[in-house]
């Protein structure tokens, strides 16, 4: 039997709430997760490569001590769009995150896009934190007397530094140690979350601690003059002054993810309602706090200049002067950092999940296993797409491309609020984002979520700028790989998704006749009235 034809104009067809609840209620996920389980797994998720390497890149080439400007103006971003995510999971608590608001709000066309870049924002940001592992892990190794040759450590693709910010040359070597890095920290997820949380949650507590930890003894080895002058003058382009800020919390801005991890494990919550709001705004709040204070120690102690390191905080213990002190941080570092590749692995798949459900990919990615009721072949699969690219492209590159397809999926969430306050208002919503809004004939138009899709708007613009530059200047590679994305995502959706959406192809319900209506019509008694 050929499928039915898919309906016109269903590129837009919108899934609605009750179906998506209704969806919910068919998924075979276990819902183990508790209000401290998701609460660490935001908290867990977000505190990685944001930290560890990545304020340093920002630092060095763009903000200087002012990065702590550009980690407030990325948090205040993270804040509008947290607070629009905890309204949406507490509505909603399903698995799929921004991808199932898009698909509510603005159809299966939208959603696909947003779904696919997702991809890049998640799959990229498990790639960019196992760099960042595998700098850490080389420089515990050399601590220990152990070199590792640059060969198997150094992407294929490496950054340097260039006018107005930096370019990207041709390397020899392939960083085996992050792509093995990913895919041994896919292996928990195979076999459980309930497990794979346990493993989480002490992995955040020690990074923490790592990080509380430094700060305490860093403060007395701070140098006030490497604060100034505290925005350096511009150089050209986004090097430095304030372009630089806000080309900074471009940078940065994926660092806060993690937030967004948690609303994908709304199908495995116990009490959703009550417990996503806590763990999207309970671990952003946690973090952005001690993002700041972490920066601050990190830019007194070392010249802003020499962070464009792998390793910037193994930089500043260095210079501290205590060995157990470097070692503690070094072997913090690289056990924190496993817990973000395992974070953002599970959410990747989870969204793969959800996506397959409604077989806009195929069926692999929703297949669980028999036993351990995981999406185990599609994380596989993720794990392995992962690992080539923390093998092959420097971190500089991938944060880049995580942090457009961050603020697409937050500009997402926001719009999804406003759409539902105005098509569904009598929604129950056990949360509502605060201060409320305003009605321009008769539209429902909130204030968080208009200042979070502005504040995306600006987390993007300094970004998208920067790549049309340095494609005019030649160096093509941040737009042709963007560019090449996005035309294997339109070809997947083309070539598979436009024929296996269950939705798009869902039959049109059918008109009931009054017999059907009505239990005392002449047509339904002679249906059930029993014959001789």
């Amino acid at each position: 039997m050929t499928a039915p034809a898919r309906r016109t104009g269903s590129l837009f067809v919108r899934k609605s709430v009750d179906q998506i609840h209704a969806d919910s209620g068919d998924e075979k996920l276990v819902r183990s997760l508790g209000p401290w389980d998701l609460l660490l797994l935001g908290v867990g998720s977000i505190i990685g490569a944001g930290i560890y390497v990545m304020t340093g890149a920002a630092a060095a080439h763009f903000a200087g001590p002012a990065v702590l400007l550009s980690f407030c103006v990325a948090g205040f971003a993270c804040v509008f769009a947290g607070l629009c995510y905890a309204e949406l999971a507490s509505t909603m608590p399903v698995t799929g995150s921004a991808y199932i608001y898009a698909y509510a709000t603005l159809g299966e066309l939208v959603a696909w896009v947003l779904g696919w870049l997702l991809v890049l924002e998640y799959a990229v940001a498990g790639a960019t934190v196992a760099v960042g592992f595998s700098g850490y892990l080389v420089s515990l190794l050399a601590t220990l007397g152990i070199a590792v040759p640059a060969e198997i450590a150094t992407p294929f693709v490496q950054s340097v530094a260039a006018p107005g910010g930096y370019g990207f040359v041709s390397g020899g070597g392939v960083n085996l140690i992050a792509g093995g890095a990913v895919l041994v920290m896919a292996t928990p997820l195979l076999f459980g979350l309930r497990e794979s949380v346990i493993v989480n949650s002490s992995i955040v507590v020690l990074k923490v601690v790592v990080l509380v930890t430094f700060v305490v003894f860093g403060l007395s080895a701070v140098v006030p003059a490497n604060w100034v002058p505290f925005i350096p003058p511009n150089e050209g382009g986004f090097a430095f002054g304030w372009p630089g800020v806000f080309r900074a919390a471009s940078v940065i801005f994926f660092a806060y993810l993690g937030f967004e991890t948690v609303s994908t494990a709304a199908a495995e919550a116990r009490n959703p309602q009550r417990d996503m709001p806590l763990g999207i705004l309970g671990s952003l709040c946690i973090c952005t706090l001690l993002y700041i204070a972490v920066a601050a120690v990190l830019l007194g102690i070392v010249p802003y200049r020499e962070l464009g390191v792998a390793d910037p905080l193994a930089l500043a213990v260095d210079a501290i002067g205590k060995p157990w002190l470097l070692l503690f941080v070094k072997l913090g570092a690289v056990i924190g950092l496993t817990s973000i590749m395992l974070s953002t692995t599970y959410a990747q798949s989870r969204i793969f999940y959800a996506m397959s459900r409604d077989g806009l990919l195929p069926r692999l990615f929703s297949a669980l296993h028999p036993r351990f009721k995981t999406p185990w072949l599609g994380t596989l699969v993720i794990a392995s797409g992962m690992a080539l690219a923390a093998g092959t492209l420097p971190i500089t590159l991938m944060g880049d491309l995580i942090s457009l397809g961050t603020a697409s999926s937050f500009a997402i969430v926001c719009l999804a609020v406003m759409w539902l306050r105005n098509t569904r208002p009598e929604m129950e919503r056990p949360f509502r984002v605060p201060l409320g809004g305003v009605r321009i004939r008769g539209v429902w138009i909130g204030i968080v979520p208009t200042l979070g899709m502005v504040m995306c708007l600006v987390m993007v613009a300094p970004l998208a700028l920067d790549i049309v530059a340095k494609a005019a200047s030649g160096n093509l590679l941040p737009a042709s790989l963007l560019l090449g994305y996005l035309a294997v995502g339109t070809i997947v959706y083309a070539v598979y998704g436009v024929r296996h959406s269950r939705l798009g192809h869902a039959r049109p319900p059918r008109a009931v006749p009054p017999a059907d209506l009505d239990p005392t019509h002449p047509e339904v008694v002679a249906t059930v009235t029993p014959h001789g």
